[in-house]
């Protein structure tokens, strides 16, 4: 048994260089993440104002009209797939294939920030309780040197490890919003493509 919880403590310990630069990574991502997020925050703003007011006048009379007026350098994935899903009206099959391939790309678009929100923390916990062996040893012996330098490897590690996933959650939920108000407009936009298709 004592030879079993020795390796068990030797893989853990093992563990603890390989978490902190995961951690080093995830941190840096957040801080991309950041600076991507806000440029996509703008633009998101200025192409929902002016999808407002292009979806306002939008029926089933103008539907190539209305795709034309799009903007042909805005590269929005909303605006993509509804120049698309114009361009392939006569096409139903086609259509249902859009809205599957709008909603992988926005998936896609997710998987950064899915990524730190689940292994931000994950990776905080453990590694706050890798240093806490060694940690308690010190403590033990009398070496308070090394406990309380375990200990700031493990404070800092969670601190990391919930900021990392504290960027992920914040721009998860934003970017989630977005894309729920994208599906919505293209399901209208599909919408009207089906009936004109029906029209005499």
């Amino acid at each position: 048994m004592h030879y079993i919880t020795d390796i068990l403590y030797w893989i853990s310990t093992g563990l603890l260089v390989p978490v902190i630069v995961l951690l080093i990574f995830f941190f840096i991502r957040s801080l991309m993440l950041i600076g991507s997020f806000f440029g996509q925050y703008l633009s998101m703003r200025k192409t929902e104002q002016m999808l407002k007011q292009e979806f306002a006048t939008l029926n089933t009379c103008n539907l190539d009209e209305w795709a034309d007026r799009l903007p042909k350098k805005n590269n929005a994935l909303v605006i993509r797939y509804a120049k698309m899903l114009v361009a392939e009206k006569n096409d139903a099959a086609m259509v249902q294939k859009m809205f599957s391939d709008f909603e992988i790309a926005a998936d896609k678009d997710l998987a950064l920030s899915k990524t730190l929100t689940k292994m931000g923390p994950m990776l905080g916990l453990m590694g706050t309780l890798i240093p806490m062996g060694p940690a308690l040893v010190g403590l033990s012996t009398g070496d308070i040197a090394s406990m309380a330098y375990n200990m700031q490897v493990a404070f800092a590690t969670t601190v990391v490890g919930l900021f990392a996933s504290a960027i992920g959650f914040i721009t998860l939920q934003v970017k989630q919003r977005w894309y729920l108000q994208d599906m919505n407009n293209l399901e209208y936009l599909g919408d009207l493509l089906k009936q004109k298709s029906q029209q005499p």
